[in-house]
């Protein structure tokens, strides 16, 4: 294997799309109206205190405006929601134009029957090359276990094949 001193924005994306990631949705109500993107940089972080992170484009155009909301919604989409991840990656349009989804008491925006869901706010904002990595505090959570997560490889989107036991 030979290292190239440039690497290609092609040649990079093909290979950081083989390792497979979960697809999520982070929203929040802004002046009364859901906004959000789709992430699949989505990651834990720390259990004490309870963190995870995302990370977001320069080039997002959304991301400006989530900043501004107290609380973001993370939610884990599931394997239905495959049509959800494509919506809210759009550059324009109604992202939420028939999605089902609830907002929590400080604004954070969650889809109904995702995989998982977590309520978060900003803890820090970390500069990383063309992303900003987004540490995100998490106050309150959870999953169910009957809804199989959507997953990203290989600049697709995919689904888990249950393993027989």
């Amino acid at each position: 294997m030979t290292m190239r001193s440039a690497l290609e924005p092609h040649r990079l994306r093909r290979v950081f799309g083989s390792f497979p990631t979960g697809v999520t949705a982070v929203a929040a109500l802004i002046d009364g109206v859901p906004a959000g993107l789709a992430a699949n940089s989505f990651v834990s972080v720390s259990l004490d205190p309870p963190m995870v992170s995302v990370c977001v484009a320069h080039t997002s155009t959304t991301w400006p405006v989530l900043r501004r909301a107290a609380r973001l919604g993370v939610s884990v989409l599931g394997v239905h929601q495959e049509d959800a991840g494509r919506q809210l990656s759009a550059r324009s349009g109604d992202r939420f134009a028939a999605l089902d989804w609830r907002a929590g008491d400080d604004g954070a925006v969650f889809l109904d029957g995702s995989s998982a869901w977590l309520d978060c706010s900003i803890e820090q904002e970390i500069p990383a090359g063309d992303h900003d990595i987004v540490l995100l505090r998490v106050h309150d959570l959870d999953a169910d276990p009957a809804v199989a997560p959507l997953v990203f490889h290989g600049s697709r989107y995919r689904r888990l094949h249950p393993h027989a036991d």
